[in-house]
């Protein structure tokens, strides 16, 4: 439990634990060419080494519900974002890959532990204010990543080392944490809970609505430049334009989702966002031209936006689980249809081709419309 109030302090402290988690993980991407060359592996030994970043968040993120749940948010929070700072620079200076592995498994570890911690942080800051504010917490993480790779990527470009170009962005995050730690909501005692629960009930579905939501965007990421391409609808060197519109349309429609939900409710901010983004998927799959298939990826972005955040705050809210152990479950369900997403998508597209792959994510994001109201309560017009 925490003691619960509703000031700009504590908002702003959530805002820079949201923050820091988008800054930090992106950070690390312009870094990869850099560690594949250094530890002079190949293609398939680097993937083996990344993985360590889902291992170390997956089995983190179990701990921290519990810890929660007992002791509040707070501790998590400062310690998974002191330890993801800390982090950082070692994976611009380890030589072997068993380091690298270490170094990837406490950088996962940090990132999934801050993760639920601050998600549970979230849902009590927006319970004190008694209204939405969890897709603008979410908005940030997306803004830190935008940010985190931008200004590594431009280090890197002004010939600073790995190492001072990692400095330099680890410094930023220990003044967010810094800056956060006296703001954030003070825990107390709070109940004993197991480490491991299966989620159940409302949480199950919960979970696997996040998972899905979080495969979609995994396959995007990684799928999606391929789709464009093969289709000849864009050239190799523009494949990525489709998912930059996608990510730029996801946080604007975060940044404007609290708005949307407090006007007309959380059924049928779902149910609309589940709308929209199959509509998405259907422009962009039936596309023949390039703006068609662009827009496709905007309408997705803007559909996909809120159903997260509304999915975190209803497992905050719900009664069958304790809300921090409901979280925990949610995001590890989350980061495993992220991690399974692109494997998954290669399996599929060699069986019926990219194209039908891509109409099956769709027909999963159905799912989002077809339970909103059952998932949020109330009825697809917000009543």
């Amino acid at each position: 439990m925490v003691v619960s109030h509703d000031r700009p302090a504590t908002r702003l402290a959530t805002r820079l634990a949201f923050l820091v988690a988008g800054f930090g993980i992106a950070c690390w991407a312009p870094l990869v060419p850099f560690a594949e060359q250094r530890l002079a592996v190949d293609d398939a030994t680097l993937g083996l080494l990344l993985l360590c970043i889902g291992i170390g968040s997956v089995v983190a993120m179990q701990f921290t519900g519990a810890l929660s749940a007992r002791h509040g948010a707070k501790p998590a929070i400062v310690a998974s974002g002191l330890g993801l700072t800390a982090a950082l620079p070692f994976l611009s200076v380890v030589t072997t890959p068993p380091a690298l592995a270490i170094a990837l498994l406490g950088f996962g570890a940090a990132l999934g532990s801050l993760d639920v911690a601050m998600n549970i942080h979230a849902v009590e800051v927006e319970r004190a204010a008694g209204r939405p504010l969890m897709s603008g917490f979410h908005a940030l993480f997306s803004i830190g990543g935008f940010a985190g790779s931008a200004f590594m990527t431009f280090l890197l470009s002004s010939h600073l080392t790995p190492l001072s170009s990692t400095l330099c962005c680890a410094a930023i995050m220990l003044g967010a944490i810094l800056v956060a730690w006296p703001r954030l909501l003070i825990g107390t005692q709070g109940e004993t809970a197991r480490v491991f629960v299966m989620p159940q009930g409302i949480v199950l579905l919960i979970s696997g609505l996040a998972a899905a939501a979080f495969l979609v965007e995994g396959a995007l990421l990684d799928w999606s430049a391929l789709l464009v391409v093969s289709a000849d609808l864009t050239s190799a060197a523009r494949g990525g334009v489709g998912y930059m519109l996608f990510a730029i349309a996801m946080t604007a429609g975060r940044l404007a989702g609290d708005r949307v939900a407090a006007r007309i409710g959380d059924s049928a901010t779902l149910f609309w966002s589940g709308i929209l983004a199959v509509a998405g998927f259907v422009v962009l799959l039936a596309a023949s031209t390039a703006v068609p298939a662009m827009s496709g990826f905007v309408l997705i972005g803007l559909g996909s936006a809120n159903i997260v955040p509304v999915l975190f705050r209803k497992a905050g809210s719900q009664t069958v689980m304790p809300p921090a152990l409901a979280i925990s479950g949610m995001t590890t369900a989350g980061y495993a249809g992220i991690l399974a997403g692109p494997a998954a998508m290669g399996f599929v597209s060699k069986a019926v081709g990219l194209h039908n792959a891509f109409w099956m994510l769709a027909a999963l994001l159905c799912l989002v419309p077809a339970t909103a109201r059952f998932v949020a309560g109330g009825s697809a017009d917000g009543r």
